[in-house]
């Protein structure tokens, strides 16, 4: 194996381009958050308020950005993109604004809102543009091109987190809510900038029908609790392994220990996209979540020492990126191509949602049981993927490749 196989998806032509863009926003939509947090704390000196306003940004992306999707399905990329872009810039000075001028928490959370609103899913965006790109052969490249795709979004989340932090532990809060608006706004309207790469948006209204009908069925919705499990999985761990840092008397491991589990998934993220493999994606979705489910198991029994939670974290991060990856490929091939982006974006609100309810749900676990109490709610989000995934084994996830190879009708 070599990374010549990524190299080769690289050249297709038009596919850097958007792909390098595209992972330059994705580093400001990875900084938005903390960036929100830092600002609103420098201005407040209040938790609360900034949890408040950033838990506002998250739940309006979750909602909006489907219906942000939709409307670039139907009109396309390069037509949707560039004014959504100029709205989320300037919900960014909005809320700034507020900050800045000592408004109440509920305005300020209000314009978190807007920001989320009007964040742009790049990641979904570029996914559907690789799909459209290798329509010819799907078979041959876009499971290294969406395993491409969870290593640039690994690498953003790994960036830009540590970048936003940097700067408002310099003393800057409000500088790297600006720097992440930047980054956004320059790599989306670069990205858009790529027409030549853009799917073709579906502009008959019984094909649009029929292709909106596709989201509802079986397979795919399948999909979408698999991606609220392990949401919920995502959160319950960034919970538990903090807790269990701090019950250790050692809060400073938190972050080496969050570093190793990425590093592991990158690792495996890259080594799983440069081989071809012979199982259907089906079948080796039910082997990397049952994977992650029993290692998983083994965080309730690695109470002794951070080092021990270290080398199980390597174990249960090393699974993540083939889950993700199967997700894309699984969704790929169960919805219609004319809803592509609409479908990968609900995967993202779905996964945020359980990342979001688990906060709560392992806040309490750990406060009645201690970190074994978050590990267990995380634990169980895992063994659900893998019982889901078992059992669809034999089952159909959608109308496969006679939707996926149909080409979109052009306006």
């Amino acid at each position: 194996m070599s990374s010549a196989t990524y190299r080769t998806l690289l050249r297709t032509p038009g596919a850097a381009a958007f792909f390098l863009t595209a992972a330059v926003g994705r580093v400001g939509i990875a900084m938005t958050s903390l960036g929100i947090v830092w600002l609103v704390h420098g201005q407040t000196d209040s938790y609360a308020d900034a949890g408040l306003v950033t838990g506002g940004c998250a739940v309006a992306e979750a909602l909006a950005g489907p219906q942000v999707a939709r409307l670039i399905d139907h009109f396309g990329q390069t037509r949707v993109l560039p004014p959504a872009l100029l709205a989320h810039a300037a919900s960014v000075v909005t809320l700034l604004t507020l900050v800045a001028g000592g408004s109440p928490s509920w305005l300020m959370t209000a314009g978190g809102v807007l920001v989320g609103a009007t964040i742009p899913q790049l990641g979904a965006l570029s996914a559907a543009r690789w799909s459209a790109l290798l329509r010819v052969d799907l078979s041959a490249g876009l499971p290294t091109a969406f395993a491409l795709e969870s290593l640039s979004n690994a690498l953003g989340y790994l960036v830009g987190p540590a970048l936003v932090s940097t700067i408002g532990a310099g003393g800057h809060p409000a500088l790297g809510t600006v720097l992440a608006a930047v980054l956004v706004v320059v790599g989306g309207l670069a990205f858009a900038a790529q027409h030549s790469t853009a799917p073709p948006p579906v502009s008959a209204f019984a094909e649009r029908t029929r292709a909106r009908g596709s989201l509802l069925r079986l397979g795919f919705a399948v999909l979408v609790v698999h991606n609220l499990a392990i949401g919920v999985y995502f959160g319950a761990m960034q919970v538990s392994v903090t807790a269990f840092a701090v019950e250790h008397g050692a809060p400073d491991a938190a972050a080496p220990l969050f570093a190793v589990s990425s590093c592991s998934g990158l690792l495996a993220g890259w080594l799983y996209g440069l081989r071809r493999w012979r199982a259907k994606p089906r079948v080796q979705l039910a082997a990397a979540t049952a994977g992650l489910a029993l290692g998983s198991l083994l965080l309730l029994f690695a109470a002794g020492s951070p080092l021990g939670l270290g080398f199980v974290t390597v174990l249960t991060g090393a699974a993540v990126p083939p889950i993700l990856v199967l997700f894309s490929v699984l969704a790929e091939s169960a919805v219609h191509q004319a809803v592509l982006t609409q479908a990968f974006t609900w995967l993202n609100s779905a996964s945020a949602a359980g990342a979001a309810g688990a906060a709560a749900i392992s806040g309490w676990a750990v406060d009645a049981s201690g970190a074994t109490g978050g590990f267990a709610a995380a634990t169980t989000a895992a063994a659900t993927m893998a019982v889901l995934a078992a059992a669809g084994i034999r089952a159909r996830y959608g109308p496969q490749r006679q939707f996926a190879r149909q080409e979109p009708t052009r306006p």
